[in-house]
């Protein structure tokens, strides 16, 4: 009992906080206290930090900087970058593509490309299909037609073939034919007929090979490439850049694959082989 009521006279006690001259003594300022203001103060003081701390940190740009917070700008941001991660893998998918068909043209190794389901579009019989036409949609389409003969704005097809020159003049052979894995035209010419390129690019691939011999491989503008197979020698080297009709060769007769003199030639885009009788006029 003694020791508990020792305790309550001390929580009880006062004391006196003052400030006093040094020379004089004399008593300028006095606070009385106990243990239980100092608390109560203390608490308070402390209370009054949090809160302004709280209200600091919520209606201010600060909060942005404590990490784990979710602003709206952060959102954004996130899914911004979630699209240009999607646009990233898409184009890496493409890439892939293009390197799997590059390489397998080289080697003659199959390729299936993606370009192998417009096939299908050919065994459609149009005559079966039930299209109504008056004579307004006909006197329209007529009138439009008219209109295209002179439009300046090429459409995306021709923005393909814009400056591609043939590679050399001849007879061709054989055509492109993708279901007999024929990615390209066979060009017959005499042995050492110049080989030209047939865009300004940089050559990407410049080498013998066992099935096509010395070939030759450009990359373009437009995402094109162009294929030149079976020469009799090259004239250029990984890395260099050449122009629209620099000779970049000499027509052959190499590679085990071969048949007699002649250039075998391919262009490609990101997505698989293109027949070059649609871009360029041999």
């Amino acid at each position: 009992m003694s020791k508990a009521k020792t305790n309550k006279r001390q929580v009880r006690s006062k004391y006196r906080l003052a400030v006093v001259k040094e020379d004089s003594y004399e008593e300028k300022f006095a606070l009385s206290l106990s243990k239980r203001n100092i608390f109560l103060a203390i608490s308070s003081i402390a209370l009054f930090v949090i809160l302004i701390t709280t209200l600091f940190i919520f209606y201010t740009p600060v909060r942005e900087y404590i990490p784990g917070y979710d602003t709206t700008k952060i959102r954004i941001q996130a899914i911004q970058n979630l699209d240009k991660i999607d646009s990233i893998m898409i184009s890496l998918q493409k890439n892939k593509q293009f390197l799997e068909s590059f390489s397998s043209t080289i080697n003659g190794d199959e390729f299936v490309s993606v370009y192998a389901d417009n096939e299908k579009l050919e065994n459609i019989d149009l005559n079966e299909l039930e299209v109504n036409i008056n004579i307004e949609d006909s006197i329209l389409r007529k009138i439009v037609e008219t209109e295209d003969r002179f439009n300046i704005i090429e459409s995306e097809n021709n923005e393909i073939s814009i400056g591609l020159v043939s590679p050399a003049s001849g007879l061709i052979s054989e055509g492109f034919n993708f279901s007999d894995g024929h990615f390209g035209v066979d060009v017959v010419l005499k042995e050492r007929t110049p080989i030209k390129s047939v865009s300004d690019g940089i050559v990407i691939f410049s080498a013998w090979t066992l099935n096509f011999g010395y070939t030759v491989v450009v990359h373009h503008k437009n995402k094109l490439t162009s294929i030149y197979k079976h020469n009799e020698s090259i004239k250029v080297e990984k890395g260099d850049f050449v122009m629209s009709g620099e000779v970049i060769a000499l027509s052959g007769n190499t590679g085990d694959l071969t048949t007699g003199p002649h250039l075998h030639f391919e262009i490609w885009d990101s997505q698989g082989p293109l027949n070059p009788e649609d871009l360029i006029s041999f």
